[in-house]
């Protein structure tokens, strides 16, 4: 069991991979986080880590091209994949993201979770509910934030987060899902939990 003391300040970047066969050898736990283009995954990156621009933040959405791995201590990572779903983005590029994701999701074997990060205000489209059913048949751990949750009031949040929950249950399930927002620091302490139990169950 790894142990129980994470230090998410100390986290490094280890490579920008274009495919799964650059990524280091498949040993350890790995958590991915993956979501549209412009749905927040960077900054959530660099609020989890405490740094400013650890991840790359941009104005222009679809700018992660590539799997960027980031090594948190020995034997745990977290990997930031693509953006997905941006309108002002080719198809051509919008496909490669996506089967560099698919890749990813299907071949890597020490993924123990997955952080899928949604606009809370436009949850829930054909891709992530297809990236849903994908991980939840390979029995991977789930968890959903539904970031920019400082947009709306707190009573549309918890709205929309019924609304989320409801959906999801065609999938009969236990999936969890939070509010999430950098800004209110909304989510941010249950994200910290979540990913210290996934990377410290044996």
């Amino acid at each position: 069991m790894i142990s129980k003391k994470i230090n998410y300040q100390i986290t490094k970047f280890i490579i920008s991979a274009i495919n799964v066969n650059q990524l280091p050898k498949d040993t350890g736990v790995e958590i991915a986080f993956i979501g549209r283009s412009n749905s927040g995954k960077s900054s959530a990156l660099n609020s989890l880590i405490q740094k400013k621009n650890f991840a790359r933040t941009s104005k222009t959405a679809g700018k992660t091209k590539f799997i960027n791995l980031f090594e948190v201590k020995n034997g745990i990572r977290i990997a930031d994949l693509p953006g997905y779903g941006y309108a002002n983005i080719s198809k051509k590029i919008k496909s490669n993201f996506i089967n560099l994701i698919n890749e990813y999701l299907q071949k890597r074997k020490c993924i123990k979770g997955i952080v899928i990060m949604m606009d809370i205000r436009n949850p829930l489209n054909i891709i992530d509910l297809q990236l849903i059913k994908w991980i939840l048949k390979k029995n991977i751990h789930l968890l959903i934030l539904l970031t920019k949750a400082d947009k709306l009031s707190f009573n549309d949040q918890k709205k929309q987060l019924f609304e989320v929950y409801n959906k999801l249950s065609i999938f009969k399930n236990i999936i969890e899902v939070e509010c999430f927002s950098i800004f209110k620091n909304i989510g941010i302490n249950k994200l910290r939990m979540k990913l210290k139990i996934w990377f410290t169950e044996s």
